[in-house]
């Protein structure tokens, strides 16, 4: 069995939508940086699509078509950094707002609907989500979210990006992305994407957008417009060299487990090879031992950088239980599996056999 087949001409929307070179005076084929906050009008209030920056920006409009475009969507919107941290954003921002929340296991669909309340008005799901890359059946959750009430469908889809999976053709309304991670993978700009075919739901959080001003500058956009050019080639290249470790790692006597949702081994691999074109290059491990044990990896790694975040050219290795979800309860943390021993893996660009060496030492090392 294999992923779903990827159609032709991805690569072609990721250079080509948006980036017209007739809509500059200059004709310039790479896109414009229009720094200016505001533009003249010819009359008062009569002016060429751009008024203020706030509210249109052409070097962020850019970005916004080509993005829409990758998930087959009609429109899109970026803002500043909206990523990370959301069940700390949910916990401890959401809940003085007076807004009630819970916390389901989205593979148990029995839990998801016993949750939904009368005032119930959003699902937010990550698929596969992080650190424990669980796999989500984005088709069935749409189903329930719209027929059982008329609830609105989030799907955070930072760890594939627009090329192994498409939420909004599974049924989601919002496509959410951290731009930070694959879709630039420079790790050299922070910002987050919406994406979403409803015209309705476009207009109301683009009235946000220009309200509150949480608008990306004109460079951040230019610079993530740029990386998309080559976001089918590092894709490809990510999946390849995360699985060979995958499977490296799986057949290691220091190494417990391996969640892989590219692997036979994984839980829910059906449904990954079912919803998705692929995976990407980030997943986690349990080595065997204790919290002194990872320290000894962690020390010992010469190519993986210790390091939050993922989705970069360069390899990071991190402890999600201390670093990027120390803010979940410690008793949540144990439910969930996030351990001190477990390991999570951003797999980058370099030549996959040093990482695996990088990997070997550093496994022994852990072991005393």
């Amino acid at each position: 069995m294999s992923f779903r087949s990827q159609p032709n001409g991805f690569a072609s929307k990721a250079i080509h939508v948006g980036q017209e070179p007739e809509q500059w005076n200059s004709m310039c084929v790479a896109p414009a940086i229009i720094t200016s906050t505001n533009y003249k009008q010819d009359a008062p209030g009569v002016h060429r699509g751009y008024y203020y920056s706030r509210g249109n920006n052409p070097t962020r409009n850019v970005l916004q078509k080509c993005l829409a475009s990758l998930d087959n969507g009609k429109h899109g919107l970026v803002r500043t950094d909206v990523y990370g941290g959301i069940n700390r954003l949910i916990r401890q921002v959401a809940s003085r707002l007076g807004i009630l929340y819970d916390f389901v296991d989205l593979t148990n669909f029995e839990a998801l609907e016993s949750a939904i309340r009368p005032s119930t008005k959003l699902f937010w799901i990550e698929t596969p989500t992080n650190p424990l890359l669980k796999v989500i059946d984005i088709e069935s959750v749409s189903k329930i979210a719209h027929t059982k009430a008329n609830i609105v469908l989030v799907v955070d889809n930072t760890f594939l990006t627009p090329y192994f999976q498409r939420p909004l053709e599974l049924g989601a309304d919002i496509v959410f992305y951290s731009l930070t991670k694959y879709m630039n993978g420079h790790n050299d700009v922070i910002m987050g994407a919406a994406i979403t075919n409803s015209d309705e739901i476009f207009e109301k959080l683009r009235f946000l957008q220009n309200a509150t001003g949480i608008i990306a500058s004109p460079f951040d956009c230019y610079q993530v417009n740029r990386s998309l050019k080559t976001l089918a080639l590092r894709m490809e290249q990510h999946q390849k060299s995360a699985m060979k470790i995958a499977k490296y790692l799986e057949k290691h006597p220091f190494v417990e487990k391996v969640l892989y949702p590219g692997l036979p081994s994984h839980p829910q691999h059906g449904l990954a090879l079912k919803q998705t074109y692929g995976c990407s290059g980030v997943f986690s491990f349990y080595i065997k031992g204790n919290l002194e044990s990872s320290k000894r990896f962690f020390e010992s790694l010469k190519f993986f950088t210790l390091a939050e975040s993922l989705g970069g050219y360069e390899s990071l290795a991190e402890l999600p239980a201390i670093m990027t979800h120390a803010s979940i309860p410690a008793e949540d943390r144990i439910k969930l599996g996030i351990t001190d021993n477990l390991i999570r893996l951003s797999v980058g660009l370099e030549d996959v056999d040093d990482l695996i060496e990088d990997l070997e030492k550093a496994l022994e090392a852990s072991q005393g």
